[in-house]
């Protein structure tokens, strides 16, 4: 038997370095690395906005009440999940208290 496992078509190219049609994939490889790691980059930073910014929303929403209203205003929806998702965490009575003061604030 040999000393080892042979190398397959890819580990001949590189070992020997050539230029053959047959080598052509290791070539693409090499110059899409740079391209993926940019995707991956950009990809990371922007779930880690979005993560950062949905705690800043949800924080600014838990401490002010004002701009609870100013969502209600603007971004219902937003304003529904930050409800909905207070509520399933045991907190009840924040909508109620909020459509309360607002209520009573229109007379």
């Amino acid at each position: 038997m040999g000393a080892g496992p042979t190398p397959g078509r890819a580990g001949l190219c590189q070992i020997l370095r050539t230029r053959s049609p047959g080598c052509k994939h290791l070539r693409m490889a090499r110059t899409m690395e740079p391209v993926a790691k940019k995707i991956f980059k950009g990809v990371l930073v922007a779930e880690l906005l979005g993560v950062f910014g949905a705690y800043f929303l949800f924080n600014k929403m838990n401490t002010s009440q004002d701009f609870r209203q100013t969502m209600s205003k603007k971004f219902p929806f937003i304003l529904e999940v930050y409800y909905k998702s207070i509520e399933k965490s045991g907190m009840y009575g924040v909508r109620e208290q909020d459509q309360e003061k607002w209520l009573n604030s229109k007379n």
